[in-house]
Parts: structure tokens; sequence; C-alpha cells
């Protein structure tokens, strides 16, 4: 294609534009810059291809370095890409754009921003702005636009005196409007400034020459084709673009034109297609609102029928309730009048004097007769009294909690997804929280988002929300001594199942204080088993058992076996939990001082006095009458799938007072500072036992065993932990 063909084509399609097909105002959108939202000024092109101005540039990199000098850590959201930045004075953009500027406070040393049109972070590089070109095409069909939409106001010339007189040309090469005499004046025939180029009336000038932004007195004569910008010949022969790929200024002026008319040409040949298009949209907008205003409508009637059911059953409740009322009311209001009557000269008493009055024998024992009766009755009512109804209406409270909880859960139709339920027997807390479901459609559920809130009396929290792909998920971070709902629902695309039954799970009242079995203090490996990880241990009631029950004969008791934990505790509050097999006889469970511990392990192992019990702390025979309160030690005993609650001069002493169901799971709370232990059932995170004792020493985990037995601690929940739950 000859170079008049290209112009010509090009030309054709600049005269579309010029002709109305393809409006000014139609590619508004296209001249507004991202940033600013207004009309490009000075645009600039950025590596990412996209335009902004040359003003917006410097806002947004001085902004940025502001916010890294002023807000430090906090800048990630105070400069993030979706935000709009505030300008920075005129006064900083001023002093950078004089001449000469050097690198100073006021010059912004970050050089990556996040571009405004397709917020990608954008790196200027060690030029920074200098490094950007000027987009001279866009900044002409602005200028085209800015002269269309105001047509009506003229360009004056800019050497007449006044008043001046409209312009009729613009020269490119002094950056100057002349009317007709003014530009005959200033650029006569025969001179040089008659060979200025000249267009019509404008106020954008441009260069006529392209300098290279790194070689200033270098123009641009190459385009590279791998960064896609054209650059000069010191850019190819010892810069940045040495090693790349390119071509000529003409042959891409060629290529680029070529590309960009078919382009055109495409678009503008497929008009009809964009049209039917853009009809289907107006179409399915359309049906959007006529949908949305459906579903809209059907929402409303489906409450309406809710308020109707609650105001029929609120009119039938009021009903009865009033009816109960006026009932009982009528038969008080009969009972005080009988009561009334009895009073002197009023009701029966007064009717009864009257009568008494008759002389007539026969007349009087006809009449009296029928009294006395009633005189009777009145009189067997003053001994026994009792309402004629009831004042309570307990019978008539309505309970509404199930209800308030099904419309609460009040949510969309799902299309098909199921409700998950959590799994309240494998859900659990203890140093975390551990929620497990599962999907009765498993398969059809891409992803679950469990959500979690801490329920506060005075203030309503709201939901924390997590993302899972499984059916499980542990939750880090919980305050202790709190309570915690958790739920969860499907996600299949943008469908939504409504939420699961809510989980309530109360947290420990201290951190979780981990320790494992001391398999050398005191551990007698005859009567007890350890297992290797040494946080499940077992009384063995075998062989040697036996033969210590030959003592009990002669008056001596076999002894219990005792082990401990293997970290001590000084200071601070701690909790751990642990379980006790139902099938263990008896076992201690408690804290106990370094001291008391080596007393117990230095006593005789086989037997002790049948009077004193070690693991009492005083006189069994006196425990009724006294209370040690600062003992070293606490320890309470379990078995038989019981609890046994010690006696307290403060608690009852009867037996079935003092024995509780065994919980599945026990947890110990110690505050060592305030000398307190308290004893807990985990499942309901309920306290059965407190009581106070010495801290003076080094308190340790204390657990006795006798008989068949046996006790596991809890294990912390870890990601380890949920992966082994998984294999199970």
């Amino acid at each position: 294609m000859s170079e008049s063909g290209e112009m010509s084509e090009f030309g054709y399609i600049m005269e579309l534009i010029a002709k109305g097909k393809v409006t000014i105002k139609n590619i508004e959108r296209e001249l507004i810059c991202p940033a600013c939202k207004e009309l490009f000024t000075h645009p600039l092109i950025l590596p990412c291809q996209h335009s902004i101005c040359h003003k917006c540039v410097k806002e947004l990199l001085l902004t940025l370095d502001d916010s890294f000098n002023d807000v430090g850590s906090d800048n990630s959201n105070q400069s993030s890409p979706r935000l709009r930045l505030p300008s920075p004075s005129m006064d900083k953009i001023d002093r950078i754009n004089r001449p000469g500027w050097k690198r100073n406070s006021l010059t912004p040393r970050t050089t990556v921003f996040p571009c405004p049109g397709c917020e990608h972070d954008v790196d200027l590089g060690e030029r920074g702005i200098n490094g950007l070109f000027r987009n001279f095409t866009l900044e002409t069909i602005v200028e085209r636009y800015r002269q269309a939409a105001r047509a009506a106001t003229a360009i004056m010339c800019d050497l007449c005196k006044p008043p001046p007189q409209e312009s009729t040309k613009s020269c490119m090469d002094c950056s100057a409007s002349y009317c007709n005499e003014c530009f005959k004046i200033h650029h006569p025939w025969g001179t040089i400034k008659a060979q200025h180029e000249y267009v019509g009336p404008t106020t954008n000038f441009r260069p006529k020459i392209l300098m290279c932004p790194e070689h200033e007195t270098e123009r641009i004569n190459m385009y590279c084709e791998l960064c896609r910008r054209p650059v000069c010949h010191l850019c190819k022969l010892g810069g940045n673009h040495a090693n790349h790929r390119v071509t000529t200024m003409s042959s891409a002026y060629k290529t680029l034109k070529e590309k960009l008319s078919k382009d055109i040409d495409y678009l503008i040949g497929k008009e009809s297609q964009v049209k039917s298009q853009i009809s289907e949209l107006n179409l399915l907008m359309k049906e959007t609102e006529c949908n949305g205003e459906r579903a809209r409508e059907e929402a409303i009637t489906h409450f309406e029928k809710l308020f109707e059911v609650l105001e029929e059953r609120k009119s039938s409740v009021l009903k009865a309730i009033d009816s109960s009322k006026k009932l009982r009311l009528d038969k008080f209001q009969t009972q005080m009048e009988e009561y009334q009557g009895l009073l002197e000269n009023s009701g029966l008493v007064g009717y009864a004097q009257e009568v008494l009055k008759e002389t007539d024998q026969s007349c009087f024992v006809q009449t009296a007769k029928q009294l006395h009766l009633r005189i009777q009755k009145a009189t067997e009512s003053l001994k026994s009294f009792r309402p004629a109804a009831q004042t309570s209406f307990e019978d008539y409270v309505v309970n509404t909690s199930k209800q308030t909880e099904l419309l609460g859960e009040l949510s969309f139709f799902s299309t098909g997804i199921d409700v998950p339920e959590i799994n309240e027997e494998q859900s659990k807390v203890y140093n975390n929280a551990l929620i497990n479901w599962h999907h009765p459609e498993k398969d059809k559920a891409d992803s679950y988002v469990l959500e979690y809130r801490k329920i506060n009396r005075d203030d309503e929290m709201s939901w924390n929300e997590i993302e899972v792909c499984g059916t499980s998920k542990i939750i880090q971070d919980l305050e202790n001594s709190s309570t915690y709902a958790f739920r969860v629902r499907a996600y299949k695309g943008s469908i939504c199942s409504p939420c699961s039954r809510e989980l309530i799970l109360h947290t420990p009242p201290a951190p979780v204080f981990s320790f494992l079995f001391d398999e050398k203090c005191g551990y007698n490996n005859e009567h007890l088993l350890l297992n290797l990880k040494r946080d499940r241990v077992e009384s063995r009631a075998g062989f040697n058992l036996l033969l210590a029950a030959e003592r009990i004969q002669v008056g001596y008791y076999t002894s219990l076996d005792y082990i401990i934990g293997d970290t001590g505790i000084t200071k601070g509050k701690h909790f751990w939990a642990f379980r006790v097999e139902p099938y263990s006889y008896l076992v201690k469970v408690g804290v106990a001082s370094s001291d008391k511990l080596q007393e117990w392990l230095r006593s005789p192992r086989d037997a002790v006095s049948p009077r004193y019990e070690q693991d009492s702390g005083h006189d069994s025979g006196s425990e009724d009458a006294c209370f040690d309160s600062s003992q070293p030690f606490t320890l309470v005993t379990i078995g038989m799938k019981k609890f046994f609650i010690p006696k307290s001069p403060t608690s009852s002493n009867e037996p079935e007072n003092r024995v509780l169901p065994m919980p599945t799971s026990i947890g110990i709370f110690l505050d060592y500072d305030k000398g307190k232990v308290n004893f807990y059932d985990m499942d309901q995170m309920k306290c059965l036992y407190e009581r106070q004792v010495d801290c003076s020493h080094t308190l340790y985990p204390a657990f006795a065993l006798m008989g068949s037995g046996g006790i596991q601690l809890e294990e912390p929940i870890t990601a380890k932990y949920l992966e082994y739950q998984e294999d199970m």
C-alpha cells in the first residue's frame, strides 16, 4: 500500500469522526482520566499502556510518598489503589515543575504506584516521570472534543490590539493563534516563518519533533517491538534496549496504522451486531427489573401471610387470656360477696338476725332450717379459707423460642443445597476450638463459610467469617472464660444454603497448661502402665494387688499409686483437662505441693495406717469436725462413674448432695496467685467444686489410682490433631 493510500484510508476514518458517523460525544469516556475523572490534560503513557494526566501522576507519587513518611506501617490501608488519594498542595507540584529542580524532600521518592485504570502496580524506574511518553494523539483528540464542546466560544487572536479579533489560524511553531491580518504581519511571504506549520484555531500546541525521554537531545526514530515503545538510536546502541528487537519508525507507523484501521473497520462493520447485543442487554435489564419486582412482591406476600398467622394466633391467645381472667375475677367476686354477707347488719347475718325476731314457732322452724344449713356452710368456709381461683397465669405464658430461632434462620430457598449440620460430639474447645460438621450433599458444595462470634450480654457482637474447603476447621485466639456461638453455611457457586443451627461452646477460664506424666518421680511401674507419649496412664489390678490383700487381715490398707505432671506451677492462672475411664474403681485428681509429694512418695508403698488416709490431708476420723482450708494439696475422688465432692462445713454432708455423675471430661483451674483451685465439667464448662490451697511451694498436677483405672490427658487442638481426626 502506497503512502498516499495509507493517508487516504486514515483520512477516511478520521472523516467518519468529523462527519458525525462516530460522534465525539460518544467517545467522551475514552477521554476521561481514570485518576481525576476529568478530561485528560497533557496525558502520559504508562508502561501498562494506560494514559493518565501528567499532574495526576505527580499527585499519586507525592501522596504515596507522604503516606510512607507520615503513616509508616499503616500505609497499606491509606495507599490502597482503590482509594481516591487527596491532592498534594500546588506549591509542591510547582516547585517540582521548575527547571533545574533537584531531588529533595519534595521530590517523590516512590516510583511504584497502582495504575488507576487497571490497578496493577506500575514501576517508573530511576527516571520516574521523565521516562514516560506524552500521548500527543490523545491530547489532539481531547482538544478536538473541547473545541466541539465550546463551538459557540471563539478562540481570540493573541497578538491583536484590544479589542482582539477572532483567530483563524494557530501556528504550531509559534504556539500562538492569529487572525488573518496578524498572521500576514508575523509570517511575511518569503521568510522562514512563512514555512511554519499552521492549523485551525486551537489552544493545544505540541512540539513537531518527539524527543527521547532518556536522551533528551535525540529524536525518536525507532520502535522497540519487545517493550512496545518508541526509542532513539542511542537506546539501541548502548541503552536499555541494546539487546531488544527494534524496527524503523516508518515501518512501525505503517504496521500499527494498518492494524488500527482494520480493527476500526471491523468494529464499524459489526455495528448491527453491536446494536443487536445492546438491544439484548436492554431486554435483560428490563427482565431483571421485572423479576426483581416479582421476587419482592412474593417476599412481601409471604411475610404478610406470616403476619396474618401471627395476628390470628395473637388474637386467639389474648382471647383465651381475657376469658380466663374474667372467669377468675367472677369467681373471686362471688366469693367476696359471700364473705361480705357474713358481716353484721349485712347479707346472711343480717337476714338471720331478722329471722330470730320471728315469734311464730311454726314459721320460724320452716325458715330457720334452711338458714341454719347456710350458716353452717359459711362457718366451715371460715375455718378452711381457700381462694376460689388461682392468681398465676403461668399456664398462659407463650413460648416463642423455637419459632424465633426458625424465623432467624429465614432465608432464600437454596435450590437444592442442604443445610450443613455441626457435629456436636466431634466439636470441642480446649486451647483452640475445633468445629466439625457434615453435609448430606457433600459433593454438591464447593465451599463452606464458618461463622463465629463472642456472645456478650451487653453488646451484640458481629459475626467473623472463615471460608473453608473441607468439613472441619480449627479456630485460634479465642478469649478465655467466654462463650462463643458457631454456625456454618454451604456454597455452590453463588448459591448459599441457610445457616446451620448454632453451636454454643464455652472457653476455659485460663490458658491451657501443657504437661505430660512424669515417669521418674514416684512412678510405680509395677502397678502403673504409662504409654510412650506419656499422656495416658493405667492402673493394673494384678497379682501384686492380690498379694497385698493379705495385709487387710492384719489391719492394713493397700495404698494409692501416685503419678504427677512433669511441669510445676509457681505463678499465674492455668487450666488442664483429662478423661477418667468409666471402668475406673478409684481415682484421685487435683494438685499437690512439692513438699507434700515428697512426704507421700517417701512413705511405704505397701501399707499405711488405716487411721490416716494419705489423700485426705487430715485425720479421717475427725473430718466431720474440722476442715483445713490452707492445706498444700487438694484432691477429689472419682470412681465407679461418680464424682465425689469432699466434705466441708459450707456444703451439705448428705451423700446424695456430694455424689454427682462422672463428667466425660474433667478440667482443673488453678489460680496460683489467689491460692484457689476449681474442678470443672468440661462438657458444659461448669464449676463443680472450689477450694483454697496453700501455694507457698511449687504445685504439680497430681493423680492417684487404686485398682483398675485409667486417665487420659486431653490433647491440645492443633492442625496435627485435625489431621488425626480426619484419618479416624
